[in-house]
């Protein structure tokens, strides 16, 4: 039987309800999936303490307590409410122009039971200055060092305020990578391997060459090196499996992330992304050559690199967990970093407007913790 117009027009009705019907379902679907992307990267900034004067580096004590460098020279325990301690008695000289200071710090792996730690500083000296390594005891009051030694001195020193690099990461080895930049006037030694200037350096705990490191018996070369052709790394981290990974900052673009292996040549600066300050090439201009690595990753323009860490816990999601996270000196934020197969997939810029990230370090509480490098610097943790 023919239908009338009546049910044909009720027919074509139901038809456009359903269609609606389903535009909307997928609508709904489509916007609660943004919604949980959305909700999974937004994230909050909760000072844990302020007051710091150009804090560069926090390392994680017993009882909620934190550990924190100023750039000017002190060291000071940061009380689980906030409130600052003293700076601490103990700590060396430091050349506290430009760059330098006091720099990076980090606990040994045997604290709870050896008190141990180690920092890197800017140390005056014939020549100029250059980074130097210490190892010392925080004392059981938390208020000096003891036992100081300085176990490794950057060699040459040279008249300069910029470029130390120093950042520490302790292998599970036991040894210690230290990053070390080529201050920046002496940018063409980061090539040869009579000299600690854009080097990686690899030390046992009390300052000795592993038997293993790469250039061990090459004549011309120093023996704790690691790897070359480094800029002005300020970022510095074990990747889950163990492996070592840092950041070093490029001139003008051409920010770096690498993995360096045993006697690799990483470039610089012969090989590079960026430009020379105001413009114009660096060298020849160019961005391969053989026997030279290429970088993981480059950012063009800088972001001005400082601080890694990669997310091991799971207090922020699954998508979240093996994530890479790198502060951003110069836009102020917490760079998010997917990584897939060892290349950066994707990065999401977190806390923007934060201020000057300058480290960057997962808790033993699996929260992430920054530090603003200003002159009232806070240290914060990140919170969903």
């Amino acid at each position: 039987m023919a239908s009338s117009p009546l049910s044909l027009e009720s027919d074509m009705s139901q038809h456009r309800i359903f269609r609606r019907l389903a535009a909307l379902c997928t609508t709904l679907i489509v916007s609660a999936f943004d919604a949980g992307f959305a909700v999974a990267q937004a994230v909050r900034a909760e000072t844990v303490a302020s007051g710091l004067e150009h804090p560069w580096a926090v390392a994680f004590l017993p009882e909620g307590r934190y550990l924190v460098t100023e750039r000017p020279g002190r060291m000071r325990v940061v009380e689980a409410d906030g409130r600052l301690g003293p700076p601490l008695e103990g700590v060396p000289e430091v050349v506290a122009r430009g760059q330098g200071g006091l720099l990076d710090v980090v606990l040994d792996s045997g604290f709870a039971r050896n008190r141990t730690l180690f920092f890197c500083f800017s140390e005056p000296g014939a020549g100029g200055n250059s980074t130097a390594m210490a190892r010392a005891r925080l004392a059981a009051d938390g208020r000096r060092l003891e036992e100081l030694r300085v176990i490794f001195r950057q060699q040459p020193k040279v008249s300069s305020n910029n470029h130390f690099g120093c950042r520490i990461v302790e292998a599970r080895d036991g040894n210690l990578f230290l990053t070390l930049g080529e201050r920046f006037s002496r940018k063409e030694d980061a090539q040869r391997l009579d000299n600690h200037l854009g080097k990686v350096v690899r030390v046992d705990k009390d300052g000795g060459v592993p038997r293993d490191n790469p250039f061990v018996g090459r004549a011309g070369a120093l023996p704790e090196i690691w790897s070359y052709g480094h800029r002005n790394s300020q970022g510095a981290t074990l990747a889950p499996d163990g492996s070592f990974w840092m950041h070093e900052h490029g001139p003008q673009g051409g920010d770096e992330i690498n993995a360096p292996q045993p006697g690799r040549n990483y470039g610089w600066p012969v090989i590079t992304y960026g430009e020379n300050y105001g413009g114009g090439p660096i060298g020849e201009g160019i961005t391969a050559r053989a026997g030279m690595e290429q970088p993981l990753h480059y950012w063009v323009p800088s972001i001005a690199p400082s601080g890694m860490a990669f997310l091991t816990s799971d207090r922020y999601g699954a998508a979240w967990q093996g994530n890479l996270f790198v502060g951003s000196l110069k836009f102020g934020y917490l760079d998010r970093i997917e990584l897939a197969g060892g290349k950066v997939r994707r990065e999401y810029n977190l806390l923007e407007g934060i201020g000057r990230v300058r480290d960057v370090r997962q808790g033993p509480d699996g929260w992430l913790y920054l530090l603003t490098d200003e002159s009232n610097g806070k240290l914060v943790r990140v919170r969903p």
